[in-house]
């Protein structure tokens, strides 16, 4: 029985880049079990932190130390990928935060016309970019917090128009609020603001991160957690809680072991649940994700009230991270979720390619017929 090649894919130029090893060590892990072991051959390829892909004995290092390793002091030709990735039958791409979870990634393999897993172009930059994934929320007409955007530009600007930004802001939102570069993952750049003071400070501090801000109203709820599954037709898994002492769910929290705890399944009553789920499977949707896909969620429980934070397309993925414990509480194992999601991939590329032959096809009658 010939194995599929799997080109996994990790690393990348992010601040999740560590994130990002210890996500493709679970996945080889899963699929090294005896289940996937006789299906799939592991291909690994590692993006150092300067953007140059390594392959071959240099990344099986990198996942199997789980350490990185430092860029040369010349950097070769970022283009010049290494010759195995002509071998790769489908990839899965484990590249967290910018230029991996983006929508550039995924339009580089897409050029590529190989199967790969997880939203395309349009889900992937969507699902990271908050202002454009909160506009397709509103379109869809599922529930957020207020929140009001602007520019570095705005920020940066004479001294005459930031004072007038941080009127309206306090006027919309008031205090507490988030501030949040629109295009960055893992909490980066995020700061709760309580004050003009901070506030200030806070949208100076995000402009360094990215040329656009989003701020949004705090709001006293519980942060609560859907996983999502699948492609034309996803799934809903059971919804998971996350708790914790600090003041928000930061970088520092998410990734500090003891820093936080998840319940899963959360105590909700079962039509809160049922409506997150809903609610969720709509997300997935809106921002045309496929595959795989975590939509986190405010429950207000003194209202009932539920609100959309937003969805995650490439959610952390150890076997402690709430996307594979979730499903593993519905009733599919890490191993068996990440056979699916190659399959799912696989199944996408095919539908890909039999709309673009049937666009061919007509496109040659229409050319015959003139």
């Amino acid at each position: 029985m010939n194995k599929l090649r799997v080109g996994l894919l990790f690393g990348g130029r992010s601040g999740e880049h560590e994130v990002s090893i210890s996500s493709a060590r679970a996945i080889a892990l899963a699929l090294s079990t005896e289940e996937n072991a006789n299906k799939y051959e592991i291909l690994p390829f590692y993006i150092q932190k300067d953007g140059f892909w390594q392959a071959g004995d240099t990344a099986q290092q990198v996942l199997t130390s789980g350490l990185t390793i430092q860029n040369p002091a010349i950097t070769p030709n970022l283009w010049q990928f290494p010759p195995q990735t002509a071998e790769v039958q489908v990839w899965f791409p484990v590249l967290h935060g910018p230029n991996g979870e983006d929508g550039t990634i995924q339009g580089l393999l897409t050029l590529m016309q190989v199967p790969f897993v997880g939203s395309g172009v349009l889900g992937s930059a969507a699902g990271m970019d908050k202002i454009a994934m909160k506009t397709a929320f509103a379109q869809a007409g599922l529930p957020q917090v207020k929140y009001k955007t602007l520019t570095r530009a705005q920020v940066w600007s004479n001294p005459c128009v930031f004072p007038k930004v941080c009127d309206e802001i306090e006027l919309a939102l008031g205090y507490p609020c988030f501030v949040k570069p629109a295009n960055l993952g893992s909490s980066v750049g995020i700061a709760k603001v309580r004050s003009r003071q901070e506030l200030e400070a806070a949208l100076d501090n995000a402009a360094t991160y990215d040329r656009r801000i989003i701020v949004e109203a705090g709001v006293v709820a519980r942060e609560v957690e859907c996983a999502v599954l699948g492609n034309d037709q996803p799934q809903a898994s059971v919804i998971g809680e996350i708790t914790f002492d600090s003041d928000f769910y930061d970088y520092e929290t998410k990734y500090t072991q003891g820093k936080a705890d998840l319940f899963i399944p959360a105590k909700l009553p079962d039509a809160v649940v049922e409506e997150i789920q809903d609610m969720a499977l709509k997300a997935f949707v809106a921002v045309d994700a496929a595959g795989l896909g975590r939509v986190d969620f405010f429950y207000v429980e003194a209202t009932g009230e539920i609100l959309i934070n937003e969805i995650n397309t490439l959610p952390g993925f150890t076997a402690t991270s709430m996307y594979p414990q979730l499903w593993a509480y519905t009733g599919i194992s890490f191993p068996q979720l990440v056979d699916r999601l190659i399959q799912l991939g696989i199944e996408r590329h095919s539908q890909v390619r039999s709309q673009e032959s049937g666009v061919r096809s007509q496109e040659s009658g229409g050319r015959i017929k003139k």
